[in-house]
């Protein structure tokens, strides 16, 4: 796996551009004013983090997407919220996007700890995150009641159950952040019944595309379907859009 990981990010390298090689003008506006903006930091959310990467607490719980077997864990916090959480960097990167679109609508498919939900949320938006580790929803529900977060559903359980349901109440996804089981099929699954709530202005994001073999396969096929019309690979994510305007573009950006 380090040798795939290191010989997908060599070609992600040998590959990246900047804007002085791009041509469409909506991939220069995003990539000058959205990629490559000013990123604001969350003063209390980053707090958080560095209070949380001290703890040594344990947690023990079933991780749902562990494969078929669910094998108990026990998993130090300070580690997890070292390695299992979004970066801050593309934290708001993230919130760049919501806000660029205006996105009244934002789904957010793996909470965690609850760190990239604050990045998120806003006053006139609806933030619809989801997370099947009961320890780890508890925990992301005290951090929402800390930082006071308003317009927040944290959506409880099995990504495989309660996504439909719930996306058949909301008008239209605007942004989404596929950050849950990295495997092929799941992320195939959930990404497909997103799209059936997007719409030309929206953007959907996919975390760890090159995380594995089953993570690029996906990716390639996501960015491949008859609804994406343009999509940007910035390594640790893809970014999906359905503007048919803007025709039938790939490229791989520096970030």
């Amino acid at each position: 796996m380090i040798e795939f990981r290191i010989r997908s990010f060599l070609q992600y390298w040998l590959d990246a551009v900047d804007e002085h090689s791009l041509h469409s003008p909506f991939l220069f506006d995003l990539y000058t004013r959205i990629i490559k903006g000013k990123a604001e930091w969350h003063t209390e959310t980053e707090n958080l983090r560095r209070s949380l990467q001290n703890n040594r607490s344990l947690l023990q719980y079933e991780d749902p997407g562990a494969g078929s077997v669910r094998m108990k864990k026990i998993r130090n916090l300070a580690g997890l919220a070292r390695i299992a959480t979004t970066p801050p960097k593309y934290a708001a990167l993230y919130a760049r996007l919501a806000n660029w679109v205006n996105a009244r609508y934002a789904v957010e498919l793996g909470t965690c700890l609850g760190l990239t939900t604050p990045y998120l949320a806003a006053p006139h938006r609806k933030v619809y995150t989801f997370e099947g580790v009961p320890q780890l929803a508890d925990l992301a529900q005290h951090h929402f009641e800390s930082l006071k977060l308003s317009g927040v559903h944290l959506i409880r359980g099995n990504l495989d159950v309660t996504l439909r349901p719930t996306l058949e109440q909301i008008p239209a996804v605007d942004f989404a952040l596929i950050d849950a089981n990295h495997r092929y099929k799941p992320t195939i699954n959930y990404a497909n019944q997103i799209f059936k709530k997007v719409h030309p202005a929206s953007v959907v994001v996919v975390d760890d595309i090159h995380l594995n073999p089953e993570m690029e396969k996906a990716w390639h096929q996501l960015r491949t379907h008859p609804l994406v019309y343009c999509s940007a690979d910035l390594y640790r994510c893809g970014l999906l859009f359905f503007n048919p305007s803007v025709y039938r573009l790939h490229v791989v950006l520096q970030f």
